[in-house]
């Protein structure tokens, strides 16, 4: 098994006691030295870094003399508003906090894995799927908030009336797949670029590890993006009044 992480081993010495008892309860065994995995940690540190970023942002505002950090904000802003206008269309701005947020978290947790010694936390599974399993419940509430639990069961049935019978559990079987989708999208991608970054690094020539490394940040940009157009894909289908 690899070395925990100087954090991972931090964590689990102060929490991992109370979350293996959790487990244990819940019927699922687990060891108190290594209940906190590496990706769950490098996910906290991607969430206190985001935090501290926006909180930093949000109390230095300043029309006069804007700072680095506001500069990234308002690009950031422009960038997914303008995707999820493009999208999801009329009203899209009650999304755009999720949808940025999705961005956010996903490529930073990839770009962990430029980092020497850490692997990508979204090449282990569970990552990708816990990133899937909310945006699936978060796109499907809008739904039914959007078109009532009538109109939105509608969206499953179809056009065509007489169909509806054949139609509403092909539906909801695409529908299920989509986090199946999500998951496995982001999870292959990442954990191959992990592999070859990795395999990249045994090899003798100095310029193979930093291709591997640029190969790797442009699939983490890809990724996060690709999974956040999806995620406003499902939205926009989900909210839409005219299936």
């Amino acid at each position: 098994m690899p070395e925990q992480l100087a954090l991972t081993r931090l964590l689990n010495a102060i929490f991992g006691g109370i979350i293996a008892s959790i487990l244990h309860a819940l019927g699922i065994a687990a060891n108190p030295a290594t209940a906190i995995s590496d990706a769950f940690a490098m996910e906290l540190v991607v969430v206190c870094g985001l935090i501290v970023f926006f909180l930093l942002v949000r109390f230095s505002l300043s029309v006069e003399k804007p700072n680095p950090l506001q500069h990234v904000a308002e690009i950031l802003n422009e960038f997914i508003g303008g995707q999820a206008e493009q999208v999801i269309g009329h009203g899209y701005q009650r999304f755009q906090a999720w949808v940025t947020c999705i961005f956010l978290f996903v490529l930073l947790n990839n770009l962990m894995g430029l980092i020497p010694g850490v692997t990508t936390p979204t090449s282990s599974i569970i990552v990708p799927l816990g990133l899937a399993t909310p945006t699936f419940l978060y796109y499907n509430i809008q739904g039914l908030r959007e078109q009532g639990l009538i109109g939105y069961l509608k969206h499953f049935a179809g056009p065509i009336w007489w169909m509806a019978w054949l139609i509403f559990p092909i539906e909801i079987i695409s529908h299920l797949a989509r986090i199946l989708s999500l998951t496995v999208r982001l999870y292959a991608n990442m954990f191959a670029s992990d592999l070859i970054t990795l395999v990249s690094f045994s090899g003798v020539p100095l310029g193979l590890p930093v291709l591997a490394l640029g190969l790797h940040a442009f699939v983490s940009i890809i990724q996060a993006f690709v999974f956040t157009l999806l995620t406003m894909i499902y939205l926009s289908l989900a909210v839409a009044h005219d299936h």
